[in-house]
């Protein structure tokens, strides 16, 4: 019976930890501070928010929203971003992505201050994260896959991973947070040839695809570690991830659920981010 590795228990065990480094900041006169920035009323970003904010309030930090309109101009958007950056009082920005047609994203990836950049957006941080250099702030999922893994002490150091999706917000930064810690990584996508044989070889298997339950049992090899990353709606309305759970988990040693597994990390990985960027802009000023 393959070990389910359940989400709540990550952030249960880092909560108290955020609380005190909060606390302590708290105590020197200074409140962490995220701001959310969304466009309209997706669903989808309503509910990533609501988890934000619940993870905001029982940690301390405080939590603003700016909702943009749907339509909203580039120049307006990016007016935006330009005044959270001079705001002293906030410490974090995040984007809901993805953005409104009509708004350049590398704009904005670009005008956002990569010192309040707690999502991985600005190119500053993914260079860091590509590099390896640990003032990049990868963004919150992959950083969330890496937060499972070390909570369950799944060892890394010369294990088979291969990494299904190569998107700049999972699937490439999680190969390198991978990487930088000894694995040796694969990354496949939709048009590799033989996926299913690919996936099999892996000791670890991180499926962000984006596809529902693309991953079968034929994917994963015998004993491997299956980390679902996908977060989809199926016809009757419910959610699943890209890993078709009921029959993976015939062949893995260990799997996460969805709901209930990596998404459920990543908003205590946000405060996280939001605490340290706090921590940073406190810090007497070194040379970089």
């Amino acid at each position: 019976m393959a070990e389910v590795l359940a989400g709540k228990n990550v952030v249960q065990a880092q909560t108290g930890e955020i609380k005190t480094r909060v606390e302590a900041l708290v105590a020197r006169g200074l409140t962490p501070k995220l701001a959310i920035v969304r466009f309209g009323q997706k669903p989808d970003d309503l509910a990533y928010e609501r988890g934000a904010k619940r993870t905001c309030e029982r940690t301390g930090i405080a939590c603003e929203t700016l909702e943009l309109p749907e339509d909203a101009t580039e120049d307006g958007a990016l007016q935006a971003i330009k005044r959270l950056n001079d705001d002293k009082s906030v410490h974090g920005i995040l984007v809901m992505q993805p953005l409104p047609r009509q708004i350049d994203a590398t704009r904005l990836r670009l005008l956002i201050d990569p010192a309040k950049d707690i999502d991985g957006m600005s190119p500053l941080n993914s260079a860091r994260v590509f590099e390896g250099d640990p003032k990049g702030v990868p963004p919150c999922t992959p950083t969330a896959v890496m937060e499972m893994i070390h909570h369950y002490g799944i060892e890394l150091k010369g294990k088979k991973v291969v990494v299904l999706g190569r998107s700049l917000v999972v699937g490439k930064p999680a190969a390198m947070l991978l990487l930088g810690e000894h694995a040796t990584v694969t990354i496949c996508h939709s048009r590799t040839v033989d996926l299913a044989g690919e996936a099999r070889q892996a000791d670890i298997l991180v499926a962000a695809i984006g596809r529902a339950r693309m991953v079968t049992r034929d994917f994963v090899k015998p004993g491997a570690i299956v980390i679902d990353v996908g977060i989809n709606v199926d016809p009757d309305g419910k959610l699943c991830g890209d890993v078709d759970y009921d029959s993976a988990v015939e062949n893995a040693s260990m799997i996460t659920p969805v709901p209930g597994g990596v998404g459920s990390v990543t908003t205590i990985v946000l405060a996280k981010h939001v605490v340290r960027a706090a921590e940073a802009s406190s810090a007497p000023a070194t040379l970089s």
